[in-house]
């Protein structure tokens, strides 16, 4: 049976905690930063957990 290939766009954009979690990015932090403030640009910058409804498919594709 063939290797399992981890999607190489998700291993660069999700980290796995200890306890199993899954950590993304926030959005909207690219561009268009002058109309937002600094707290809003400040909060943007921090990490979140991933949903659990979005978790499956994640794992699927970091072949957890």
């Amino acid at each position: 049976m063939p290797k399992m290939k981890v999607k190489s766009g998700a291993k660069k954009r999700f980290k796995i905690t200890g306890s199993g979690k899954i950590i993304r990015r926030k959005a909207y932090h690219s561009h268009l930063l002058r109309k937002k403030s600094h707290v809003q640009k400040k909060n943007l910058t921090k990490d979140t957990v991933l949903h659990k409804t979005n978790e499956n498919n994640i794992k699927d594709c970091l072949c957890l």
